[in-house]
């Protein structure tokens, strides 16, 4: 009876057995899977991250090498190295590289001899020595951009080297080279290994200290030899890391093992190039949360599978139970077939509701379909909206600093042709900030769509008031302009005349400088334009300091504020003058800024004729903030 019990069973325990072995398998493969490719999307993300983080702070010192060669002390003193000129060179390279936040800067002759350097002053000064052997000094000779990693021969720190050739009459008399130290740029993200490599497979940057200067394979006798002849890693060993490829998949990615034990940690290797320089960012994802993942995955299947078979095993004895009971009861055979009948009707029902309902999904998807269609040509809509506005802003807040560079560059060849060079070169310094200034205002232009609330920001009115009136220069001749300060914080008013280029410490606004001149701007101009044919056209800037506010009030003698233009003044695109004259953004742009701000902008006709726009901001610390005198 035994036996036979068992010769019945055991086939049925093989295939339960192989089934188990199935899925172990199959489930364990399908989590391993599954947990890689979410690790290497993970991977490929920090990778980007990594690359765009890197290449925009290469790119943003790219030029720099360029803008100190064709600086014309840099070329007299590489065509004539008086002691004199040497000097001059050293404090504009030492004044460039402190701006531009650079580790060194400095040039060489044609003949790799250093001539001047930024840290001249320093101990380990590079000026004097010798880099003909190094090969960003040979590809700016040969009138390329040189890039190179290394360590310094003389601070004996690493960095990365941008060079570039400096010409004279179209010859080449030297080399300019800024140095950067990229010492910190693994530790920006120290949760996973990450590494990045010269086109040697030399490990430079590496945010696990170890790792740094070995190489990811061997190199061979001409790599080591080019290594040695350039000193790019001095005092370096450069042994190779001890990494064991367990498995190779697709897309550049390896399941590497570092380390020569073989309980050592597994990672997830991704590697993706630079571009310019020959560099590869390797990323490294540990690869024990997967393991764990597909363990945990794996006994959860054993459980379940467990389960099922349990689970059938009470399902097939019940059932030889039940039919036992069924040959007992004959007499409810009339009952069982009455019920079977009821279940065939109700199963009829079911399955008509079933096909309603499936028609009713069908016409659901079909509408949520159109609707998707609706809502992405909106969004279309709504793009080409914002762009036409985007650019009519840039068009109306660039006019103003374009008019200045005209009238600057203009000064400035008067000045060069009249040998007058420190006038021309403050006129070049100011055609700088102005350029500066551009850039800042095409960036800040999106305030009138997002109107972000500055915080925390103090803009000084009489620097501001006197950028905005240095712009406005040569339309200002045409009228008499009044400046005049009001101090009522005693409830006193005490009234003097404004003097553009002094000191008021007391006049700080909550507000960004360059939407303060943006605002100051925009007031003088439509100012201006106000008064323009006027006799004895007048303008009278009042600048009023309250306890709590500051309160600026530009007035023209102008003809005033039609009653049907006073309602649209301050829309969007609405404007008075002719076609090309005017955007109708001035006014709108004003009156956004002054409520991020915190405060307002109004307009009115004032009693005696002409317009006056009333701005109003909140004083910057006005608790703690004396009172400042007008008379100093």
């Amino acid at each position: 009876m035994e036996s036979s019990l068992v010769t019945r069973y055991l086939p049925i325990l093989y295939a339960l057995a192989a089934g188990l072995v199935a899925v172990c398998v199959l489930t364990w493969t399908l989590a391993w899977t599954g947990g890689v490719d979410t690790l290497r999307r993970d991977a490929a993300v920090r990778g980007d991250r990594t690359t765009s983080a890197l290449k925009s702070v290469l790119e943003r010192y790219e030029s720099l090498p360029y803008i100190v060669g064709v600086n014309p002390l840099v070329q007299n003193v590489l065509a004539d190295p008086t002691p004199a000129r040497i000097d001059k060179v050293n404090r504009y390279l030492y004044d460039v590289n402190r701006h531009a936040h650079a580790t060194a800067t400095y040039i060489t002759n044609a003949n790799g001899d250093c001539i001047a350097a930024s840290n001249w002053r320093d101990a380990d000064s590079f000026v004097g020595a010798q880099f003909r052997f190094r090969p960003y000094v040979v590809d700016a000779v040969k009138g390329e951009v040189g890039r190179f990693f290394g360590i310094g021969t003389i601070s004996h720190e690493p960095g990365y080297f941008l060079s570039q050739p400096v010409r004279l009459n179209g010859k080449i008399v030297g080399v300019a080279v800024v140095k950067l130290d990229l010492e910190w740029f693994p530790g920006t993200d120290s949760t996973e290994p990450l590494l990045v490599t010269d086109n040697h497979g030399v490990i430079f940057l590496s945010s696990v200290p170890a790792w740094k200067y070995h190489t990811m394979h061997p190199l061979s006798k001409g790599v080591v030899d080019s290594i040695e002849s350039t000193r790019q890693y001095v005092h370096q060993s450069l042994p190779q890391l001890s990494e064991h490829v367990e498995r190779t998949l697709k897309g550049n990615v390896d399941v590497v093992r570092i380390g020569g034990r073989l309980g050592a940690q597994s990672y997830l290797e991704t590697r993706r190039a630079l571009g310019e320089p020959s560099w590869h960012i390797v990323t490294l994802s540990p690869m024990s949360p997967v393991t764990a993942a597909a363990r945990s995955a794996t006994a959860m299947a054993v459980f379940g599978y467990v389960s099922l078979c349990l689970l059938g095993f009470y399902w097939r004895q019940r059932r030889e139970r039940e039919k036992e009971m069924i040959k007992s009861r004959t007499m409810l055979q009339e009952a069982y077939a009455m019920l079977n009948q009821r279940v065939a009707e109700r199963t009829a029902d079911l399955l008509q509701a079933n096909e309603n309902l499936q028609r009713e999904v069908h016409e659901r998807v079909r509408a949520e379909a159109k609707l998707r269609a609706a809502q992405d040509e909106l969004v279309q809509a709504s793009k080409l909206v914002a762009l036409g506005q985007m650019a009519a802003g840039i068009t109306h807040e660039l006019n103003q600093p374009l008019a200045a560079l005209r009238s600057f560059s203009d000064n400035t060849r008067v000045f060069l042709e009249r040998g007058q060079y420190a006038a021309a070169n403050e006129n070049l310094e100011t055609i700088g900030a102005l350029t500066e200034r551009m850039g800042k205002i095409v960036n800040q232009l999106k305030l009138f769509v997002t109107r972000p609330r500055p915080r925390g920001l103090r803009a000084p009115v009489v620097p501001a008031l006197h950028n905005a009136l240095a712009l406005l220069d040569k339309r200002l001749a045409a009228a008499s302009v009044t400046l005049t300060v009001t101090d009522s914080t005693d409830n006193i008013d005490v009234v003097a005349a404004l003097d553009p280029r002094g000191d008021y410490p007391g006049l700080l606004a909550q507000c960004d400088d360059l939407r303060m001149e943006q605002m100051l701007i925009n007031l003088i101009g439509n100012a201006l334009d106000a008064v323009a044919g006027t006799v004895a056209a007048r303008i009278e800037i009042d600048i009023q300091i309250r306890f709590a506010t500051i309160v600026i009030r530009v007035r023209d003698n102008g003809p005033g504020i039609p009653d049907e233009v006073m309602s649209r003044i301050f829309e969007p695109f609405f404007t008075t003058k002719e076609m090309g004259q005017g955007l109708g953004l001035g006014l709108a742009i004003s009156s956004s800024i002054a409520r991020d701000c915190g405060g307002s902008l109004t307009a009115q006709n004032a009693p005696g004729g002409g317009a006056l726009f009333v701005l109003m901001l909140r004083r910057a610390q006005a608790a703690s903030i004396d009172a400042p005198t007008i008379g100093a």
